[in-house]
């Protein structure tokens, strides 16, 4: 049973399932009696902890799921930094605890989600002030169940997958265990890692790249990899396409460990022609060079507009990038105009800017002769930097001083008095 602060002993069991009742309760308690509730019930889906407090730093979200580890029931612990993803498998008392410290000194959003498809969340003001809200979930129409369902397994089971998990890099990365199982910490990175390499399939079909004597591969920003790593084993081993793939990252360490990784796995340049390779840089930085494919997943503010300069000005016959934290025009959008009422709202201003910001960047790869889509390339549930702008070279470019025109149009009308991509583009 619960103690006087509603949190779980260490080594105490779980209460039943109607245990527990949430009169006279904080919300916050109320909160963590319905988790323990859940897991006792055998009804927890998942939780996410979001809306950071400046004491949070770089984490942005905890992700939380019930996983079995050697046979016993766990909660696993995804913290999603700025730059990092780390796992924390605590034991359901002790993982319930760390919930409710993070939801006093980290987070100011709590989301809990059933199998009975009913949804929990707890919102904290800047004040402290608590509100607990209850209901059914809001599934759009023809969205996917909830992953860990039955029929989200049987739907795994059934449906054609591009990365095969019995891919040896993956087993090196910690995507999967020794006998090539899937980790369940890793079953949203594996989604991420699946839509990705369709998205690059698709694209690759409307070039002619898949004739090309040979094919040269960026990835900006390649982290741990996981990314670099699918699309050189597809490419080469799946597509079996004479692909050179190089990963440029601005940490060292990763770099040492995919570099390691790619031994390991006997996928490094130089073994066999297998053409891996990580290696320090920053995308603002890089020497240019002709490249067939551009990737730039996650690039911070301007580090996105660089990217695509980069794969503009090396030819890319498709450039992939996935934008994150849209700074550059917020400010400017403070200028007078006819949307400043609405705009005041901080809200708002967030997502006019990330809207404008990758609209504009579609805008200027259509003028320089791609043919481009923003689209929201994995469920939101998985990640919240979902969003996608993919661009295929056309045969023949086409004028452009149209779409130039349309975008002095929109930088006229939001008081945009700068936007990077454009500034490296003319510049050119």
């Amino acid at each position: 049973m619960a103690d006087s602060s509603g949190a779980l002993g260490r080594n105490q069991p779980l209460p039943s399932a109607n245990a527990l009742r949430l009169t006279n309760d904080e919300p916050a308690d109320a909160f963590v009696a319905l988790l323990e509730q859940a897991l006792a019930a055998g009804t927890f889906a998942r939780l996410v902890l979001a809306k950071p407090r400046p004491a949070a730093a770089d984490l942005v979200r905890v992700s939380v799921r019930q996983v079995a580890l050697k046979g016993d029931a766990c909660l696993s612990l995804v913290h999603t930094h700025k730059t990092r993803d780390i796992t924390k498998n605590l034991a359901l008392a002790e993982g319930v605890a760390a919930v409710r410290g993070l939801m006093a000194s980290t987070f100011r959003q709590a989301h809990l989600f059933s199998t009975t498809e009913e949804e929990t969340q707890l919102l904290i003001s800047k004040k402290g002030k608590q509100t607990l809200l209850r209901g059914k979930a809001r599934h759009e129409a023809g969205a996917a169940p909830q992953a860990g369902s039955a029929l989200d397994r049987e739907h795994d089971r059934a449906k054609h997958r591009f990365v095969d998990l019995n891919q040896p890099f993956l087993v090196a990365l910690g995507v999967t265990n020794e006998q090539h199982q899937l980790v369940p910490a890793m079953a949203r990175k594996w989604k991420q890692i699946n839509k990705f390499i369709e998205v690059l399939d698709h694209a690759l079909a409307s070039t002619a790249l898949k004739a090309a004597p040979k094919i040269d591969v960026l990835d900006f920003g390649s982290g741990k990899g996981y990314l670099t790593f699918a699309m050189h084993d597809h490419l080469r081993h799946t597509l079996g396409l004479p692909a050179t793939v190089t990963g440029v990252e601005l940490r060292e360490d990763m770099v040492t460990l995919c570099n390691a990784a790619a031994q390991r796995v006997g996928a490094a340049a130089g073994m066999g022609g297998s053409g891996l390779h990580f290696e320090h840089g920053d995308v603002r930085s890089h020497a240019p060079q002709p490249v067939d494919i551009m990737i730039a997943l996650h690039a911070c503010d301007t580090a996105t507009d660089h990217a695509i300069h980069t794969g503009v000005r090396a030819g890319a016959s498709i450039i992939m990038c996935s934008p994150c934290c849209h700074k550059e025009l917020r400010p400017q959008l403070l200028s007078p105009h006819p949307m400043r009422p609405i705009l005041k709202h901080g809200v708002h201003l967030g997502q006019q800017a990330e809207m404008l910001t990758d609209g504009l960047r579609a805008l200027m790869l259509d003028a320089c002769g791609y043919d481009t889509q923003v689209f929201e390339f994995i469920a939101l549930e998985h990640t919240n930097k979902n969003k996608m702008i993919l661009a295929v070279k056309r045969a023949k470019p086409g004028p452009a001083d149209e779409i130039w025109k349309q975008v002095d149009e929109i930088k006229s009308f939001y008081g945009i008095r700068e936007q990077c991509l454009e500034t490296l583009l003319k510049a050119r």
